[in-house]
């Protein structure tokens, strides 16, 4: 199964073949369980969108409309379930269950860590689309492979090291200037 094409994979998983859809599994499940975790869900809401986005597969076999963008397909319908999933969860408050360690940061350690995270995503927002997504799965998901993470983001694998070179060349410079305000 491991030479079929992904339209061959998608018709015979189609006809019932559970080798060709444990094949579909295999090449994409590191692919999949990437985004929701890149979205910094935990383990119990990144499973529950796995699971989904698996769901939405097996629901549009035949509907897919370029089997050869499968990854991007699966990446796509991961991100708007993980979008789902956190815009549910902005709802809910969490409620603390035990007290904070007695080895937590003093409050200024606190406040510059802030600052910091704070510069880095006003810097990070400033960027295409792209460039967020290549740095998402490279800091979130950096077990993917360089092929898997061109696929999910639509890139040729040769482009993808310059891109995201660019990107982080992109990211210095930005958090640069945030520094100087």
């Amino acid at each position: 199964m491991q030479d079929r094409t992904n339209t061959e994979l998608l018709a015979l998983a189609h006809a019932g073949d559970e080798t060709a859809w444990q094949e579909i599994v295999r090449r994409h499940v590191r692919l999949v369980w990437a985004v929701p975790r890149s979205h910094r869900l935990g383990p119990e809401d990144a499973a529950d969108v796995c699971q989904t986005t698996w769901l939405a597969l097996a629901e549009n076999l035949t509907r897919i409309r370029r089997p050869e963008r499968l990854g991007a397909w699966l990446v796509t319908t991961a991100r708007h379930e993980s979008l789902t999933v956190l815009r549910l969860r902005g709802r809910e408050a969490p409620a603390e269950l035990w007290p904070p360690p007695d080895h937590a940061p003093t409050p200024e350690d606190a406040v510059l860590a802030d600052e910091a995270d704070a510069r880095l995503w006003r810097a990070y927002a400033t960027l295409g689309d792209r460039c967020r997504e290549i740095l998402r799965l490279a800091a979130f998901a950096p077990e993917l492979s360089f092929t898997q993470v061109a696929e999910a983001v639509g890139l040729p694998v040769n482009s993808l090291g310059p891109t995201r070179s660019r990107c982080l060349a992109a990211l210095r410079r930005r958090i640069g200037v945030e520094v100087a305000r």
